[in-house]
């Protein structure tokens, strides 16, 4: 299966991200956020880093890439689609999934191992995981605290789209513990932590964070 990566000017975790989906199994894609072509990948991942330099708000300018117009057309087709910190926040700036990202409740940058709990198993991304199964993934941003009005975070909860949620402590101050969210149909997730980062004992904590991508893979096989 082909998993297309996209690049926009400031992406640091593409290679990660490539590098991941290869680990799982698949094929990496790399797609430039100038071409407004998928050239027929299977699913995308949306990388971290400061695209566009996070001016005006982050990921406000990304949105608006050439190659988001068909993420976005495809996503709302069923292809599965993961946003990876800054890639969350062009998620949420794309109206692909609610409620926003803003600066960390201590207005630090943070850089850190972070324990996340599994809440939902029924996404194309999480399928591979145990629901309420705690994994860790590096986290690291300056702008990871997800906020959104009490009404949506209600149906989040209530229609099971929390997909993943802070434990031994919120890093970033966002409402509830939340780590990462779905849509409804459950193929597109932001995700604040970095599962990248994550899918080998050499670099990283471990290999937690590897299930994301056999996820998706297994997901589309079946």
């Amino acid at each position: 299966m082909r998993i297309g990566v996209v690049t926009f000017p400031g992406s640091l975790d593409d290679v990660d991200a490539a590098r991941a989906v290869r680990l799982a199994g698949g094929e990496a894609v790399a797609l430039w956020h100038g071409e407004a072509d998928l050239h027929g990948v299977d699913a995308v991942v949306l990388p971290g880093g400061f695209s566009y330099g996070d001016y005006l708000r982050c990921g406000a300018i990304s949105r608006f890439s050439p190659v988001m117009e068909q993420v976005v057309e495809q996503a709302a087709g069923g292809m599965p689609v993961l946003g990876i910190c800054n890639g969350f926040q062009i998620l949420c700036e794309s109206h692909l999934l609610p409620g926003a990202l803003i600066r960390n409740e201590r207005r630090r940058f943070g850089c850190l191992d972070q324990r996340v709990r599994i809440e939902s198993t029924r996404t194309a991304w999480t399928s591979r995981y145990v629901a309420g199964e705690e994994v860790t993934i590096v986290l690291k941003n300056g702008e990871g605290c997800y906020v959104a009005d009490a009404e949506t975070l209600d149906r989040l909860e209530g229609e099971g789209r929390v997909v993943a949620r802070y434990v031994a402590g919120n890093p970033n101050g966002s409402l509830r513990d939340i780590a990462g969210v779905s849509n409804e149909r459950g193929n597109v997730v932001g995700l604040m932590p970095h599962p990248e980062h994550a899918v080998d004992d050499l670099c990283g904590p471990g290999t937690d964070g590897l299930g994301f991508f056999t996820s998706v893979l297994r997901s589309l096989v079946s």
